[in-house]
């Protein structure tokens, strides 16, 4: 620490009876710029010191990342001002951390009704639909639900559908070789007419297929306008591009009909699942609870979210240079995007968040993530809040040698242990965190954070007036309502896949465990969960855009027109 000597132009005569008073004065100060030197060098007992941004001034001037510096540096270089520490410990007065105390009356009940008919009194002959899904494992997965849903629009037989192999992983992985082929066939036999393949008449396929793609959020009633007609006539349609075109809102059986898909049906393959489970008992035997933070902070998915991050001239041309693959993105305004909520939080603030929240650093935190923009430099402040960081590739390494060239099962195996542990949590809102949102909500509202972006972003960029203590009680009051709890999103809010609300039921009464499907959560006396009051709900669907690192799920309000992006090839070879 330095002091600069204040200058006096004028003459200053000091009596004598007072030199012996200024020499002891003299040494005094000495002395405390020695112990305020070293306590520079001292180490502190606080694991991480969390910096604020610096001022504009000097932010602008600079031109360097917050991301890339080394946050010690900042301190000695006395950046920003003042800055606040943060505790090493966790806030163990908070009794809710790993669990919801109200979540044990809330389950998942998707039973179809009385009026629900069995498929081979509805399945008309010669009704054949394919579909060929279209992005990463997760986007496939929402094709897929929805496809069995469509199927039983139009009466018709669902071939197995087909996953998408040409996208940005190039993976070449079919329905068998991820999911549980055969568990899905017969486990939807009485909702759906599911056949592998095409039948053949002499060898060959019985009719000439038709191909054609549907709009996005297609109505049933869209579905009987639009490829009703072709399959009356061609008896195949095949429909290409298959994700998210079928309509969010829909009569209740059918919306649990997709439930049924995604959370019974759907499955992986014994050995996915298998690995999957050896990676969540490593986690727990390291500790009773874990986190699994699902981070997207990948350059490809920075440059698609249209966000910036502090990195300078370095950052806009690399990540302009890969906003250009996708021809019909607008021109966004990072500051406004990151104001409005829309960008994923950095590493250092989702820590930040769970630091202020109540997790201590003895916490371990299983992370699923690609290649993080910035790398080492960039996880490190997240590394310094939780030392006990881990991922599948720490957990295990030789076995993962069958899974590798697979991006879809690679993928799988976080999805597994995500969904798997105490509390998950995100820093954006693509496709996995949507459902495994909307999961862990059918399966007893197991806690899930997701980051409350809009007010979280402004505190970020404000923490130099604020002390730590100010600052994890603002944390707090934003995240309320985004804390996985029954009741914060209101039903029909947000996409289905995310807020199953149709398949939500509070137990009254002593709770009589229904023997259909899945005997832990079916109760004969739920009742559809459709209460919720005001002060508990949030705006969660303005909070975030629909961007999902380069699968362009409902990107429509980011572009200047949505016809184009369901005609650009360019805009559906990205992953989730």
């Amino acid at each position: 620490m330095v002091f600069q000597r204040r200058r006096h132009h004028e003459r200053v005569v000091v009596p004598a009876g007072v030199l012996g008073l200024t020499a002891i004065s003299a040494a005094a100060i000495f002395i405390f710029m020695v112990l305020a030197f070293l306590t520079v060098l001292v180490p502190t007992l606080l694991d991480h010191p969390a910096f604020p941004n610096p001022p504009e001034n000097l932010r602008r001037a600079r031109r360097s990342s917050k991301l890339m510096e080394n946050p010690v540096e900042m301190k000695r270089m006395g950046l920003g001002g003042e800055s606040f520490r943060v505790p090493s410990g966790g806030d163990m007065s908070q009794s809710d951390l790993w669990e919801s105390k109200r979540s044990k009356y809330y389950c998942g009940c998707s039973n179809a009704s009385k009026e629900f008919e069995k498929a081979d009194s509805v399945t008309i002959p010669n009704r054949y639909l394919m579909i060929s899904t279209s992005g990463g494992l997760n986007q496939q997965r929402t094709g897929i639900i929805d496809a069995v849903v469509v199927a039983r629009i139009l009466k018709a037989t669902l071939i197995v559908p087909m996953l998408d192999q040409k996208s940005f992983w190039k993976d070449a992985s079919n329905f068998k070789e991820v999911f549980d082929l055969e568990w899905f066939i017969s486990s939807l036999s009485e909702d759906v007419k599911i056949i592998k393949e095409l039948p053949k008449k002499g060898g060959k396929i019985v009719s000439t297929t038709y191909r054609m793609r549907v709009p996005r959020k297609c109505t049933p009633k869209c579905y009987e306008s639009r490829v009703l007609p072709p399959l009356l006539k061609k008896h195949v349609v095949h429909l290409t591009k298959f994700d998210y075109r079928l309509s969010n809102k829909l009569e209740n059986n059918l919306q649990k009909l997709r439930c049924r898909v995604n959370y019974h049906a759907l499955r992986f393959t014994e050995s996915i699942q298998k690995m999957g489970n050896t990676l969540i008992k490593r986690m727990k035997s390291k500790s009773k609870h874990f986190i699994a933070l699902h981070l997207r902070f990948e350059p490809d998915m920075l440059a698609f979210s249209g966000c910036y991050y502090g990195g300078g001239d370095k950052e806009r041309t690399e990540l302009s240079a890969i906003r250009k693959r996708w021809k019909t993105l607008h021109v966004s305004n990072p500051e406004k995007e990151r104001r409005q909520g829309r960008c994923p939080l950095t590493p250092e603030e989702v820590g930040l968040m769970l630091r202020a929240l109540g997790y201590g650093n003895d916490v371990h935190i299983y992370v699923a993530s690609g290649e993080v923009y910035g790398g080492e430099e960039t996880l490190a402040p997240l590394k310094a809040l939780f030392p006990n960081y881990h991922s599948k590739e720490t957990l295990a390494k030789e076995e993962l040698a069958p899974f590798l060239p697979f991006s879809s099962r690679m993928a799988a195996l976080d999805y597994v242990v995500c969904d798997g542990s105490d509390v998950f949590v995100t820093n954006n809102n693509g496709n996995m965190a949507k459902i495994l949102a909307g999961r862990r909500r059918y399966f007893g509202h197991r806690r899930t954070i997701r980051p409350n972006a809009k007010k979280l972003s402004s505190l970020y960029q404000n923490r130099s007036a604020i002390n730590w203590n100010d600052f994890e009680s603002k944390v707090r009051t934003f995240q309320k309502g985004f804390m996985g709890e029954p009741n914060e999103v209101r039903p029909g809010r947000g996409e289905f896949h995310e807020n199953p609300s149709a398949c939500l039921c509070e137990a009254t009464g002593e709770g009589i465990v229904s023997p259909n499907i899945q005997p832990r959560v079916e109760l004969i006396t739920g009742k559809t969960n459709l209460s919720k009051s005001d002060s508990e709900r949030n705006d969660l669907d303005e909070d975030w855009v629909d961007w999902d690192y380069g699968e362009t799920t409902a990107l429509a309000n980011a572009l200047p027109n949505t016809a184009d992006m369901d005609e650009d090839p360019d805009l559906e070879v990205f992953s989730d």
